[in-house]
């Protein structure tokens, strides 16, 4: 972890991380196991998160718990969601991180695919609040983080199915920020910037977008997962006990 901060407050707290396999995700599972937290994360890829928990153990922090889960099958992410709190006590972190920033053209997109897109990167931010809604109540408390995007504010064209989640997922902050405040759950949004993941490096970080990061970025340097991660780390700890409805971005200083 480096000289960077401990949050005591999320030792042994039951945390559910959705995505957790790969990219960013990965890297949040990693940063919540070596603050000591109870971590469950799910993923479709079965393999990949498998490896991840062991790898986590090998180093010495809490083995997390892997469940294998297609979000876009909420009666499936509802039963997780339930399974975990009964095994690991009542989630009081939930971290909405999963999505498909896969590039559509618009006169490609079909109703199908379209309805595709609300389903992995906007539907199942809802219906994982709702279903830890209930725990995070009878713990007195709890705190979710919804993942976003600053594509939608720099205007980002090129996959709208994408772009139009991640604005709405800020709009579903807020309002359930309000309906959940009253019982002490804290509701925020994430927005990571360009984050160097294995995937953004292999596909797009190529001569030209180096040059646009250093371009627009007011910070002369890349952003990594782990750069996210403990912002996220500090939304969920009791550190930021009075911070709901807003949304904090980690992009160098782009937007």
């Amino acid at each position: 972890m480096g000289d960077y901060a401990s949050y005591p407050s999320l030792r042994d707290r039951a945390v559910f991380i959705t995505g957790g396999a790969s990219g960013i995700g990965e890297c949040l599972v990693e940063h919540f196991c070596a603050q000591g937290a109870k971590v469950a994360f799910v993923d479709i890829l079965a393999e990949r998160g498998a490896r991840l928990a062991e790898a986590i153990a090998e180093k010495g922090d809490p083995k997390p718990l892997f469940l294998e889960c297609d979000l876009r099958d909420i009666p499936s992410l509802q039963g997780r969601i339930l399974t975990v709190g009964e095994t690991l006590g009542p989630i009081t972190v939930l971290v909405n991180n999963a999505a498909d920033d896969t590039r559509h053209k618009v006169e490609d997109v079909t109703v199908k695919y379209w309805d595709e897109r609300i389903a992995i990167n906007l539907r199942p931010y809802f219906f994982a609040a709702q279903a830890v809604y209930p725990q995070m109540k009878r713990a007195g408390g709890g705190a979710i983080v919804n993942m976003g995007s600053f594509t939608y504010l720099r205007g980002e064209g090129g996959f709208p199915g994408y772009s139009a989640s991640k604005a709405g997922i800020h709009g579903l902050t807020r309002g359930l920020a309000r309906d959940f405040g009253p019982d002490n759950i804290r509701v925020n949004t994430m927005m990571p910037g360009w984050i160097m993941t294995k995937r953004q490096l292999e596909l797009w970080v190529d001569e030209a977008g180096e040059r646009e990061i250093f371009e627009k970025q007011c910070l002369k340097d890349k952003v990594y997962p782990p750069d996210v991660a403990r912002m996220v780390l500090f939304l969920a700890a009791d550190d930021s006990r009075m911070c709901s409805a807003q949304q904090f971005i980690v992009d160098g200083g782009w937007v």
